[in-house]
Parts: C-alpha cells; sequence; structure tokens
C-alpha cells in the first residue's frame, strides 16, 4: 500500500512492562529530525536508502532506526561522497548498519582525531600571534599555499587552524615566514604514510575479523571502544617518537656546532 501523508501524533507504544513510550515519527516529523526536505527523504526511501515505515492504516511511522539511517546519508554526502557512492555502501544493508557507522563517525570526528576544519581570524590577530608587523604580507602567504581565504580586508578564513598558530608561534620564536611556511607542507607526506599504514593495521586487526564475525552486537561496544583509544595512543605514539628524533638531531646540530667552533679558534 503506497505511503501518504496525515497530519498526525506520534504512534504510542505500550511496552509489556507497560511503559509507554513516544518513538515514533511521521514522514513530516522524520523530515524535520533529521534537516530534510519530505521529497528528499521519500527520494531517498525510492532508493533503498530507508527501510520502509511501520504502516498504520494509510500512515507511515519511522523510529530512530530510520533516523539514523537518513543521519548517515546525510553526513556521508555532506564528507564528499557521492549519492551513488552511498547507494553502494549502503543499499541493501540492515538497519544496524546505519547505527554502527554513525558510532564510528562520532569516534572520528571527536576532538582528539580531527581539528576544525577552519575558522575565522583577523589579519590583526594572525599577525600579533606570529609577532610581526601588521603590514607584512603572511596572510597573503598563506593563501597561495592554501592555507587561508581572504574573507574580507580585515578577516581570513583560516583552514588548519592548529597548524598555522604553531606556525605563527614558530615565526615569533625567531623562525623565519619562509621557513615555516616551507616546514608545514614537508611534513605531511611522511605523517600521512604513518596514518595510512596505522589505518590499514587497525582495519586488519580489529575491523575485518568484526566484519567476518557477522558484526555481532555483543562486540560493537568494545571494537568502537577500541578504536576510540588508539587515536590518542598514536598521536602519543607519533608525538613520543619525533620528540626522540628531535633529540637526536638536536644532539648531532650541537657536536657540528661545537667542532665548528673549536676549529676557529680564539679570536685575537
Amino acid at each position: 500500500m503506497p505511503e501518504t501523508h496525515h497530519d498526525a501524533e506520534p504512534a504510542v507504544d505500550v511496552q509489556p512492562s507497560g511503559e509507554v513510550t513516544v518513538d515514533e515519527l511521521t514522514v513530516d516529523e522524520l523530515a524535520s529530525r533529521v534537516g530534510m526536505t519530505v521529497r528528499n527523504v521519500r527520494a531517498y526511501a525510492s532508493r533503498g536508502l530507508l527501510a520502509p515505515p511501520r504502516l498504520e492504516g494509510r500512515t507511515g511511522y519511522y523510529s530512530q532506526s530510520h533516523v539514523n539511517q537518513l543521519t548517515l546519508v546525510r553526513t556521508l554526502l555532506e564528507r564528499g561522497f557521492t549519492l551513488q557512492a552511498v547507494e553502494k555502501a549502503l543499499l541493501d544493508k540492515t538497519p544496524k548498519t546505519a547505527d554502527y557507522a554513525l558510532d564510528l563517525i562520532t569516534v572520528l570526528d571527536s576532538p582528539l582525531a580531527r581539528e576544525p576544519e577552519s575558522e575565522l581570524m583577523s589579519r590583526a590577530g594572525l599577525t600579533a600571534l606570529a609577532g610581526i608587523p601588521r603590514d607584512a604580507d603572511l596572510a597573503e602567504r598563506l593563501v597561495e599555499r592554501g592555507l587561508a581565504t581572504i574573507v574580507d580586508d580585515d578577516t581570513l578564513e583560516v583552514h588548519h587552524p592548529e597548524v598555522v598558530r604553531a606556525g605563527a608561534s614558530a615565526i615569533s620564536l625567531g623562525l623565519r615566514p619562509d621557513t615555516v611556511l616551507e616546514l608545514l607542507p614537508a611534513m605531511t607526506p611522511p605523517l600521512r604514510a604513518v596514518a595510512d599504514d596505522l589505518v590499514q593495521r587497525v582495519r586488519d586487526d580489529i575491523w575485518q575479523p568484526f566484519v567476518q564475525e557477522g558484526m555481532p552486537d555483543e562486540r560493537w561496544q568494545e571494537i568502537v571502544t577500541a578504536i576510540a583509544n588508539l587515536l590518542p595512543v598514536a598521536a602519543q605514539a607519533v608525538v613520543a617518537v619525533f620528540r626522540d628524533e628531535l633529540a637526536h638531531a638536536i644532539d648531532e646540530a650541537l657536536g657540528e656546532e661545537l667542532e665548528a667552533l673549536g676549529e676557529q679558534g680564539p679570536k685575537s
């Protein structure tokens, strides 16, 4: 029977225990809950990305599971995935898949995992952080490197703000802007290689065995907790290794500078 929309109150589900819960939504309420239009909800349903509702007469009622399914679709589209890619990944999957995927996305988008993509910063604030004159061309240099976008004469949209702040602080401590702007992109390839390797090992050692077991519900909390805890552990390991290598590099440089001083001899 085709679904038609009626203005109805959410259905009341009386549990065997006698507890009354309001946990079902009409199509209008579902669309409002996930920030979509009713037309979009029905379009995704027609593509198989939304499980059928519970029908009562000619009115369809949707649950939290349906909210999660549509939230996942919207989230993946906002992250740059095409609708075709989303369909390929989610078509014919159980509603539980959306719950699992949203849990993972929440973990991976935690403050420990991902910095804000961008934020607004004044030119004066940027140059003050770097300890350089306000008429310096640091903003333009950041724009050239893809690290900022000019909003107006006084404001920048800074991409990777934590990286930019760290670079500005390094300039304030005496490094030339050119040096910092060359160092930042040089750090990306080796760190990306480490990140790719770690992610692949998590997939091989944790995720794939879980999938091969049939993704049992009773193990899900264990899996998502393990992945969540690995993020800060991995970050700590990278910092610790870099700190150790930095100490070795400092020792070598110090030795070279001391040797150079010895070769110069005392000044007459």
